[in-house]
């Protein structure tokens, strides 16, 4: 659509978010500049999606940022609807991922004789935001200030940033932004690094690849291959990085997160890759391997579990590239590398001891997928925090970046039911699954509506055990008073009829292969209530952390 010749600041505001690739604003408007803003969208062609929570809408912006590669908005309101993102912020900061916060602004006219609703909104997102600016007056060049901010979202590390624009200086004349240019080129890794990287490489006969959140790139993934498959080693990935090395590769040999499953592959190598694999992704725990470490990343880390032995910063590209140039396998065997993925799925596969109380949390995973091959069903799958996501990240196959999204830096809970809708939206054709426990389906419980409202096409699984059970295993002796940790059962079913969705209920494998055929045939949103035995959660998660 074309904009009109009398082009106001929230028109370009607009057009610098359809110059950076924006596919969608998500949010939860109020008056002042979000209205304007959301018909300035709407001007130039950029749909929007009416959240029910702005955290919510924070993370479907964070979502769609990984699947796309590009930024990604949402627009709150000012006071209440900037404190409501801020959980959806962090998520953002902490998965790195680019998004552009929309918030209303105050003129100085407003602050002048009114407090209401008014708090210091960049001073309070400012630990979790890369920048953030002002355009609350009118006449302020809204266009390029936005520009600027979407470049230093895309900047390594990538992050969210704040804009606060004030419907006074929205709806005045506004200058656009300067047609996006070609973006330099960046310079390939510092030779000297690559120098004393190649060196530890060539002495090493047992290397371990780690991949991480910054392989998920395509160009980085294909020359991650590459170099994976030059050394012949074992490649791991990161919750994040689920399917740059894809479960079904002969080399893949598990999930890192630092903790003990792993362990036995990496005490035997001699030399460690972090290939975009950033600190924020592991567990808080002492670094337990004696071998040097390469690391791979777009920027210096501000903090690390280890001193790299070489650090090469840049693009991954050309810096995986640059080490598979040469590079020959070392001792690994195929036979050894298999045995060893068998057996970390060997120490993770414990199921409950407990009779006719559900499904295993294990049984849920593999019955899913197993439902979605039956049907030849492709769904992009969403995995909210809790004790269920250790099963869902372990035995979900993947084999490409974006098949598993999971908030894992921030671990935060109420992800995965948004986070699939945007999966949803990025792209229909496939389609999203949403793995949640009940604790994280209730904090987000409203996007059912969303996803009914848009009829997207999701299958929401619901693992119903009643209980906080992450926190439930972490309480060790600690007397706690009933209900602390747990809830009546709550009926999701119902939930999701009067939002006008297909609801079913599942307490055994029969009855979940049966309902999983009904939701993935469904042309819309659909919510399987599945009563879960939560006895196998302890085990499992000790073989991970030990």
């Amino acid at each position: 659509m074309t904009p009109p010749p009398n082009a106001n600041a929230a028109d370009a505001v607009a057009a610098a978010l359809v110059d950076a690739g924006v596919e969608r604003l998500f949010g939860v408007p109020g008056g002042g500049s979000s209205l304007d803003l959301i018909a300035a969208a709407h001007r130039r062609g950029l749909p929007f999606v009416l959240a029910r929570h702005e955290t919510a809408a924070v993370i479907m912006a964070s979502a769609t940022a990984e699947l796309s590669g590009r930024p990604s908005a949402a627009l709150v309101t000012r006071g209440p609807g900037v404190a409501n993102a801020a959980n959806g912020v962090a998520h953002a900061s902490l998965d790195r991922a680019p998004v552009l916060l929309v918030a209303d602004g105050f003129t100085g006219a407003e602050r002048a004789f009114a407090n209401h609703q008014w708090f210091d909104h960049a001073a309070m997102l400012a630990p979790v935001t890369k920048a953030s600016a002002k355009a609350v007056e009118p006449g302020t060049a809204a266009g390029p200030m936005t520009a600027a901010l979407l470049a230093a979202a895309l900047s390594a590390p990538r992050g969210p940033v704040l804009l606060e624009l004030s419907g006074a200086a929205a709806r005045a004349p506004g200058a656009l932004p300067p047609p996006p240019g070609v973006a330099a080129a960046s310079g390939g890794p510092d030779a000297a690094a690559v120098a004393t990287a190649r060196k530890l490489l060539a002495g090493a006969k047992r290397p371990v690849l780690v991949a991480g959140l910054e392989a998920t790139s395509p160009d980085a993934c294909v020359a991650l291959r590459r170099l994976l498959e030059a050394l012949g080693c074992p490649g791991l990935v990161t919750y994040k990085a689920k399917g740059v090395v894809p479960d079904a590769h002969p080399l893949f040999a598990g999930v890192f997160t630092g903790g003990v499953a792993e362990a036995p592959v990496l005490a035997d190598a001699d030399l460690i890759l972090l290939a975009g694999a950033d600190p924020v992704e592991f567990i808080p725990q002492p670094w337990r391997y004696a071998a040097p470490v390469v690391e791979i990343g777009t920027a210096p880390r501000t903090a690390h579990y280890t001193t790299p032995g070489a650090a090469l910063h840049g693009p991954l590209e050309p810096a995986l590239a640059s080490l598979a140039e040469g590079a020959r396998p070392g001792a690994w065997t195929a036979r050894e590398i298999e045995d060893r993925r068998r057996a970390w799925l060997a120490r993770l596969a414990i199921e409950p001891a407990g009779a006719n109380r559900g499904l295993s949390p294990q049984a849920v995973v593999e019955g899913a997928q197993a439902g979605c091959r039956r049907v030849g069903a492709d769904p992009r799958v969403s995995v909210d925090a809790g004790a269920h996501m250790f099963p869902a990240t372990s035995f979900w196959q993947a084999s490409r970046p974006g098949d598993l999204l999971i908030s894992n830096g921030l671990s935060t809970m109420g992800f995965a039911l948004p986070a699939g809708i945007a999966a949803a939206l990025h792209d229909p054709d496939r389609g999203a699954l949403a793995f949640t426990g009940d604790g994280g389906l209730l904090m987000a419980l409203g996007e059912l509506a969303t996803a009914a409202a848009l009829g997207a096409k999701l299958v929401v699984v619901v693992f119903n055990d009643a209980s906080l059970s992450l926190i439930d295993i972490k309480r060790d002796a600690r007397a706690l008073p009933d209900g602390a940790l747990g809830w009546p059962r709550a009926d999701f079913t119902a939930a999701m009829r009067a939002f006008g969705g297909l609801a079913l209920r599942a307490a055994t494998e029969e009855e979940y292969a049966a309902a999983l055929d009904r939701a993935l045939a469904a042309p819309g949103p659909a919510l399987i209530d599945v009563l879960v035995d939560p006895e196998s959660y302890p085990a499992q998660i000790k073989a991970l952390r030990g």
